[in-house]
């Protein structure tokens, strides 16, 4: 990944949890919360587009379980129980 595709994620990461905590559904602070979807990001290799572009429902689903599954013991975490996203993509 370059420099440029990382700066670009991590906007990404940032706009997630600024929606989320627009909705309230937030938990905890904004780092966290970035720390959080990163590490899904890195277990998932999440769909971050269509994560941003999901209606509320769909979102929150994912936004509020992947906060609520996550073991967050080292980062970035990987144990996120039996819990996967809707907008998991796939493998590499």
């Amino acid at each position: 990944m370059t420099v440029e595709e990382k700066k670009e994620r991590n906007r990404k990461y940032g706009a997630i949890c600024a929606r989320a905590k627009a909705m309230g559904i937030m938990q905890g602070d904004a780092i966290s919360a970035i720390m959080d979807i990163e590490s899904a990001d890195r277990k998932f290799n999440l769909r971050l587009d269509d994560f941003l572009g999901a209606d509320t429902s769909n979102f929150a689903h994912d936004f509020i379980r992947i906060q609520g599954n996550i073991v967050r013991g080292n980062f970035p975490a990987t144990d996120f129980g039996d819990f996967v996203p809707r907008f998991a993509g796939r493998s590499e």
